[in-house]
């Protein structure tokens, strides 16, 4: 039984998270050399991050379509968005980048955001219930 049918919290939230990584995979293949200038990242992080945005969009995407889920996969998200925030921090922890005081701000504010999104895709998966039944599984995205 670890199937749920997928909350309209859970799906909402998985939208919003698509709508701000979408806007950010945007920005960082559209104008890579402009935000590099600008925030003093990598011009090949800016690329990479945006190629992931695009696959993690699409996925998003596909989870929130879904009236039900496997659970541990929706919870895969948030884990992975928790995950996400963490190696934000750590790149500037660790000295991997040196960004300017504009760069410091746009990854601290984008790994809150990011958490932020794992505790709203939390509370959606424990609002979503358990489907019951052996056909619940042939559902599952």
């Amino acid at each position: 039984m670890n199937s749920i049918q997928t909350s309209r919290f859970l799906k909402n939230a998985f939208i919003a998270d698509a709508v701000a990584s979408g806007a950010i995979g945007a920005l960082h293949l559209a104008r890579p050399q402009a935000v590099t200038g600008l925030l003093n990242l990598p011009e090949a992080l800016l690329q990479g991050t945006g190629l992931f945005m695009v696959v993690y969009v699409l996925m998003l995407a596909g989870l929130a379509a879904s009236r039900t889920l496997w659970r541990p996969l929706a919870l895969f998200v948030v884990v992975g968005n928790v995950l996400w925030a963490l190696a934000s921090i750590d790149i500037l922890v660790l000295g991997m980048v040196a960004p300017s005081a504009l760069g410091e701000a746009y990854v601290v504010v984008q790994a809150i955001a990011t958490l932020g999104f794992a505790w709203l895709q939390y509370i959606g998966v424990k609002k979503s219930l358990p489907v019951a039944g052996a056909a619940a599984s042939m559902r599952t995205v």
